[in-house]
């Protein structure tokens, strides 16, 4: 057992973790506002291979074995697919809702995200759905409406474009939690990641290349640095070493102060202005998906008569 220090300390590197992915957000909305030409797809097309490549690296140095993962043709195969419809949408469809909307308004709706999973399980594994797991996405559905309309049936909040790439970014968490579930229970998640991410972005590469004139100011070097460094490297190494401490619901809790940090920030840095029912749609939202990982405790069993 861990001594309650080490615990506490690893608590709240975790809540660090998710600080850092919400304010990464805030990043790429302000590398958007600096220049049409700088688009979610070049962002994650140099997120994923520089990312991808460091963390390859860092396997390699930490005698993970990398490269012999790959001749394994299944494990290189369900890498693939990891890198292709987990990585790549949950940060392309990410950024393009930050895009047309903003850091707070994406975070919030990737939350969705555990309930695909849900849906999921309950239709291709006859997983039989809670009560709780009901209610949690009924209150989600709920709190998503509150946040397109600001409460109000005839006006939408947000653009249906924020929306739809919101709700794909949702689906695209989902897949991203599902495909590498057996994987790495084998192989090291550093090295699942890092080739995923390469894979990804050298995908995107080939399919639509971009290779405009990035403006060459010290603040987009540095908001794109800050987007791969404090946005993937630092927080996906402190997430991973956490869960040695911390278990996965807390971990799974903590990741709230992605959407708070998101939103405070847009809030703060790019005058976002939130509606009171803006407020209550975000936190049934973030309170409906922390749900999910809620566990009855289990009935006593009965004492034995003397």
């Amino acid at each position: 057992m861990f001594d309650p220090k080490t615990r506490r300390l690893w608590t709240l590197l975790a809540a660090l973790a998710a600080v850092m992915w919400g304010i990464s957000g805030l990043f790429a909305k302000g590398l958007f506002n600096i220049s049409a030409k700088i688009t979610p797809m070049w962002l994650t097309q140099i997120r994923l291979i520089i990312s991808g490549i460091v963390l390859l690296l860092l396997a390699g140095a930490l005698k993970q074995k990398p490269i012999a993962t790959l001749k394994n043709k299944h494990d290189a195969l369900v890498i693939f697919a990891y890198g292709i419809f987990g990585l790549l949408p949950v940060q392309l469809f990410y950024f393009m809702c930050i895009q047309v909307a903003n850091a707070s308004i994406a975070t919030i709706l990737q939350f969705i995200g555990p309930f695909f999973v849900l849906g999921y399980l309950a239709f291709t594994h006859k997983q039989v759905m809670r009560r709780l797991d009901i209610l949690a996405a009924i209150a989600a559905f709920i709190g998503v409406f509150l946040l397109s309309t600001h409460g109000q049936f005839d006006h939408l909040a947000i653009t249906p474009v924020a929306l739809f790439w919101g709700l794909l970014s949702a689906a695209g968490e989902a897949t991203y939690t599902l495909i590498p579930v057996n994987i790495v229970k084998r192989v090291s998640s550093m090295v699942v990641t890092g080739w995923g991410m390469l894979f990804a972005g050298i995908s995107l590469v080939i399919i639509h290349p971009q290779f405009q004139a990035i403006p060459n100011k010290p603040a987009v070097w540095l908001y794109t640095s800050v987007v791969i460094i404090i946005g993937t490297i630092i927080p996906f190494q402190i997430m991973t070493n956490a869960l040695l401490y911390v278990i996965p619901s807390t971990a799974s809790l903590l990741d709230a102060f992605e959407p708070f940090s998101a939103t405070v920030g847009s809030v703060l840095c790019f005058g976002l202005v939130m509606m009171p029912m803006d407020w209550v749609g975000s936190i049934l939202v973030v309170v409906a998906a922390m749900a999910l990982n809620l566990t009855p405790k289990q009935k006593k069993k009965n004492k034995v008569h003397e």
